[in-house]
């Protein structure tokens, strides 16, 4: 099982600052703690031991709460210059990772992974790059992705209303042989650069899982998790 995980914690929150101002997105207090308290929380249970927190927008605030908190987890930071969206941002976490494979999750949203299931699905499918998938219905924030029989990805679909599909959870497992097989450059966009491409040529792999999601984006589902997340 792998124990590494990065968290892409970088962003600036501008759809939250309405009600969180001043704050990195997952910082955002929910019932007294900040958001981040509960994902990491979550990556313990699930075995997790070392965690790069990829950070960008007011990196301090994170990085002195993080030193307070007195969690059991050895924590490293990857902070950036300048924004090198999302792809950028996991290829300079990567250079902190002790191990070869890793996890990478959103540090804006909650998705209850079972990361033991997950890695024994990647090994299965022998996966270069595996993406967590949440079936949702009635949905227009996100847009859908197609699998084949064998659980391959064969299309991502823009966002449109939909009865019912799969998101990206925005969870995933891979290497950092692959990732930096890849050759990118050091500013880019994952789902652009990476994930576009690749499930053309047959790479990717998804992972369904019926539990728990949440993306505190938006003023509405950040209000959401407050009640969600008494229980």
């Amino acid at each position: 099982m792998i124990r590494e995980c990065i968290v892409l914690a970088g962003g600036l929150g501008t759809r939250l600052r309405s009600v969180v101002a001043d704050k990195p997105k997952c910082m955002a207090p929910v019932n007294d703690k900040p958001f981040l308290y509960y994902l990491l929380q979550y990556l313990i249970k699930q075995g997790i031991t070392h965690v790069v927190l990829s950070l960008g927008y007011k990196s301090e605030q994170v990085i002195e709460w993080c030193e307070q908190a007195g969690l059991p987890l050895e924590l490293s930071y990857a902070i950036e210059a300048e924004p090198l969206g999302t792809g950028g941002a996991i290829l300079n976490a990567v250079s902190h990772l002790k191990e070869n494979e890793c996890f990478i999750v959103n540090g804006d949203t909650f998705f209850d992974v079972s990361l033991p299931a997950f890695y024994n699905f990647h090994k299965q499918a022998q996966s270069k790059l595996s993406l967590a998938l949440k079936p949702m219905q009635q949905f227009e924030r996100y847009g859908s992705v197609q699998l084949d029989q064998d659980a391959r990805i064969t299309a991502f679909l823009e966002k449109k209303y939909c009865d019912e599909g799969l998101i990206n959870g925005g969870v995933y497992l891979t290497s950092k042989q692959y990732l930096e097989s890849l050759q990118l450059p050091t500013q880019f966009s994952f789902e652009k650069e990476v994930l576009e491409p690749e499930v053309k040529n047959g790479q990717l792999y998804g992972f369904i899982s019926e539990t728990y999601f949440i993306d505190i984006g938006i003023p509405a589902d950040y209000e959401q998790v407050q009640t969600d997340f008494r229980s």
